[in-house]
């Protein structure tokens, strides 16, 4: 039984038996799917099973499924650190993004301005405004994202009076820069346009003060840092949007009242697709779960100590480029070894100390995703075999045993 009141060894050995994923390789690749607890797996197999033995349309299905939606915005809510009422559950980040920038009344010629190391979660939505209105997308070169000046300076420099939106991501999935989003989202309204925030990748692995960031809307994943199933996401919106703003799409769900066309007053009504009952059961219980047996703000606190120590190691290693600027940085680590493509170099680290990481594509850089639940010993046998790579040449490292990932794990 997990507890956030154990000794530290013990909270971690626990956290790491929830967490069945964990015991089949290092797990560092949160950033783009989160070990499920197994609490989670159990709640949403009972929620099958019932659904399989019971059926879907009994008459309690529906309040059911009412009541887990709830609990997933307060869940939301909390890691966000705002009020439920301004959060509404989404199937993805990406479809959070949909929904946030179709609120805007396009029109041919309008500009939308995003950075040049956004992830296509972002980047498809504004590449389908200007198939579908003639929006024109441009992307500003906000280096490595470490300076604050530049960031703000170069978004600045690509506004003009017909921009609509600024949209960017509070943590970039390449660099894992955190940028200034409270700055940008400033830059964005002193300009009258709209402020649109990607915090995949920031949610669940740095604390979060959504009504503090001030965007019109922030959208985040369910499945990666808060462990929850795929298929799951929520959308922030500003109180006073949530209460006016015309979402692009509606549906049942987004209705104040049952079988009635009215738009509910909050961000409720930017709820339109229908939800599957397993997949909000299982986001309602991961944070559930994270919050209330791991301790959000010890998970955040470890993974940022945990990362640091990853890059400052990196940054130490001869043939090893850290990528990842140490002084704005969260819980993703990124890196170049000289000489080797970096999807060589994940695939030696899962064959030689079967770690799970990861590529970015288009600016050839390994990414580690660096987890509360990511044991110090694990991550060193990692960084140790970086090391032992960045000596070599691709092809001149010495044999390891052939063994498939999930058929061997390290002790």
């Amino acid at each position: 039984m997990v507890s956030p009141f154990m000794p530290e060894p013990d909270h971690l050995a626990a956290i790491r038996d929830a967490l069945p994923a964990t015991r089949a390789g290092i797990y560092l690749n949160t950033g783009t799917c989160g070990p499920l607890p197994a609490e989670t797996a159990a709640a949403m197999a009972a929620v099958a099973q019932r659904e399989l033995t019971v059926g879907r349309s009994h008459p309690g299905a529906y309040e059911e499924l009412l009541a887990r939606l709830d609990e997933a915005r307060a869940a939301v809510a909390a890691v966000l650190t705002t009020d439920v009422d301004l959060v509404a559950i989404t199937h993805s980040t990406t479809h959070g993004l949909n929904l946030a920038l179709g609120t805007i009344a396009w029109r041919p010629g309008d500009l939308a301005v995003t950075t040049n190391h956004e992830h296509p979660g972002l980047l498809a939505p504004l590449d389908g405004l200007h198939a579908r209105f003639g929006v024109e997308v441009v992307r500003a070169d906000v280096g490595d994202g470490a300076d604050e000046e530049r960031v703000l300076a170069s978004l600045e420099a690509a506004l003009t009076p017909t921009t609509r939106a600024i949209a960017v991501s509070h943590v970039l999935w390449s660099t894992g820069a955190v940028l200034p989003v409270e700055g940008i989202v400033t830059l964005a309204h002193q300009h009258g346009i709209a402020a649109v925030i990607d915090g995949a990748q920031a949610a669940g692995a740095i604390p979060v003060a959504v009504d503090e960031v001030g965007a019109d809307f922030y959208a985040t994943s369910g499945q990666k840092w808060l462990l929850g199933p795929e298929g799951t996401g929520a959308l922030h919106v500003r109180r006073d949007l949530a209460a006016t703003a015309t979402p692009p799409v509606s549906g049942f769900f987004s209705a104040a009242e049952p079988y009635r066309s009215a738009l509910a007053p909050d961000a409720r009504r930017f709820e339109a697709a229908a939800f599957g009952a397993t997949q909000v059961t299982g986001l309602a219980r991961s944070i559930g779960w994270l919050a209330m047996y791991v301790g959000l703000p010890w998970a955040t606190a470890r993974a940022a100590r945990l990362a640091r120590t990853a890059a400052e190691r990196l940054a130490a290693t001869p043939g090893v480029t850290l990528v990842t600027p140490r002084e704005r940085m969260a819980t993703l680590v990124s890196f170049r070894v000289e000489g080797w493509p970096a999807p060589e170099v994940v695939k030696a680290l899962a064959r030689r100390v079967h770690a799970v990481t990861r590529s970015v594509p288009g600016h050839d850089l390994v990414r580690l995703s660096i987890g509360f639940f990511t044991a110090e010993g694990e991550l060193e046998l990692v960084l140790d075999e970086i090391e032992k790579i960045a000596s070599h040449e691709p092809g001149t490292l010495p044999p390891v045993p052939a063994i498939e990932f999930l058929e061997a794990a390290p002790d």
